[in-house]
């Protein structure tokens, strides 16, 4: 792929985060594979869609608080939707995740911590593209670009 500038897709951000939790679920060994995959199905779609108007390749850290997935006193409405479609309950979900989780699913890295002050940890972790780029890209230079070379992501957004 020779196109020039950020990724403007999140798929393996969010396939990293959805990854980590359930793998976090199949640790305890109560839910079958079969299960997992569909929590995972579930849990990549809520987050591709929560994510959508939310996602800033060249501003990563735009918007992140948003995308945060917590796990504290409340879980985190997303995980316990996609739970919901295997049947996983709220109590279950406590006991089978940790007490204190924050995973934070921003463009280029995905980290997480558990426990308040535990040590952050980086899941996935990709190079970003030189920020000097942000600045050359005008609205023309991306019109032109666009309209050179119009990738499948451009023609996706336009169209959705």
């Amino acid at each position: 792929s020779h196109r020039r500038g950020p990724r403007a897709d999140m798929v393996p951000e969010i396939a990293a985060a959805v990854g980590f939790v359930s793998g976090l679920l199949r640790t305890r060994g109560c839910v079958s594979e079969q299960q997992l995959q569909v929590f995972s199905g579930a849990l990549r779609e809520a987050l591709t869609e929560h994510y959508k108007h939310h996602w800033f390749p060249e501003k990563p850290s735009k918007g992140s608080g948003y995308r945060c997935i917590r796990i504290n006193q409340r879980m985190d409405p997303l995980v316990s939707r996609a739970a919901g479609h295997i049947g996983l309950g709220l109590p279950q979900l406590y006991r089978l995740l940790p007490r204190e989780l924050t995973l934070w699913v921003d463009p280029y890295e995905v980290s997480y911590r558990i426990g308040e002050d535990g040590s952050i940890c980086v899941l996935y972790e990709a190079a970003k593209p030189p920020s000097s780029y942000g600045g050359m890209l005008t609205c023309k230079n991306q019109m032109m670009l666009g309209r050179a070379s119009p990738s499948k992501n451009y023609i996706m957004t336009v169209s959705s």
